[in-house]
């Protein structure tokens, strides 16, 4: 069965960084996109990054220059390396894998909660 586990979150005070991790399991991962998207309280869950299968990265206009994410394929791990973060960031942030047209998994998330 396929897992997504998400850790590395907690509570940092604004314009300071934290690096979120997802390993996968049970899975091809090279073949998958995977990604990363967050949803706050009261909000609807977005898209943060994503970054395909050959390496190509895209991301929300509001983490852009802030946030970078990673993979490695041979350890089955995606990451989100996050600075200067600001409130607005807090957030529980969820690990997605996706293999276009039907497939799609989650993890449970991890809470990042930015504040002073």
């Amino acid at each position: 069965q396929v897992q997504l586990v998400e850790s590395g979150g907690g509570l940092v005070q604004p314009g300071g960084s934290l690096r979120l991790s997802c390993a996968a399991s049970d899975i091809r991962f090279s073949a998958y996109a995977m990604g990363w998207y967050r949803q706050a309280p009261g909000k609807q869950r977005e898209l943060v990054a994503t970054i395909s299968s050959g390496g190509s990265t895209n991301y929300a206009d509001s983490v852009k220059g802030r946030f970078t994410i990673s993979r490695d394929n041979a350890k089955k791990m995606v990451y989100l390396q996050m600075n200067s973060l600001k409130s607005e960031d807090t957030a529980m942030y969820y690990c997605n894998a996706r293999r276009a047209p039907t497939v799609d998994f989650w993890g449970k998330g991890t809470l990042v909660t930015v504040s002073s």
